[in-house]
């Protein structure tokens, strides 16, 4: 190989993994992901919190999922009746979920919770509340 085509390679195949990145960063933005800041996820309300947090394993109408792990349907799901027991699994795990509530305030896992005890099917109307979580952690 000549000193030429050294150079020539270099910024062909810089080319290349600029685009590779572009394309795989359009996907990312195309399906509206977003990223946080910090430790703590930044969205806020429970729909945003459960698109960009639980709706990767838990499919997005929570119909759950069975591949690498079962992911258990949120959809018409009797164990949300309790308010309390979301509130736990999501503070501290239980199986393969992660304790991904140690990355939200009080607000989030509230908004979250009733998010998902409200829809896909579930019709739990007694909200919880900032207050009921902080007494879970």
């Amino acid at each position: 190989m000549t000193q030429q085509s050294k150079h020539a390679i270099g910024p062909f195949a810089a080319a290349v993994i600029f685009s590779a990145l572009s394309a795989s960063a359009a996907v990312a933005d195309s399906a509206g992901a977003t990223f946080s800041d910090g430790d703590n996820f930044s969205e806020k309300t429970g729909q945003e919190l459960y698109a960009n947090v639980c709706q990767a394993c838990h499919m997005d109408q929570g119909q759950g999922a069975v591949g690498a792990g079962k992911y258990p349907a949120l959809a018409k799901n009797v164990n949300l009746e309790a308010g309390g027991y979301p509130v736990y699994v999501i503070l501290h795990g239980l199986k393969g979920m992660p304790p991904v509530g140690s990355m939200m305030s009080d607000d989030q896992v509230a908004a979250v919770v009733n998010y998902v005890r409200t829809n896909f099917g579930n019709d739990y109307k007694d909200a919880v509340t900032a207050e009921d979580v902080a007494g879970s952690r």
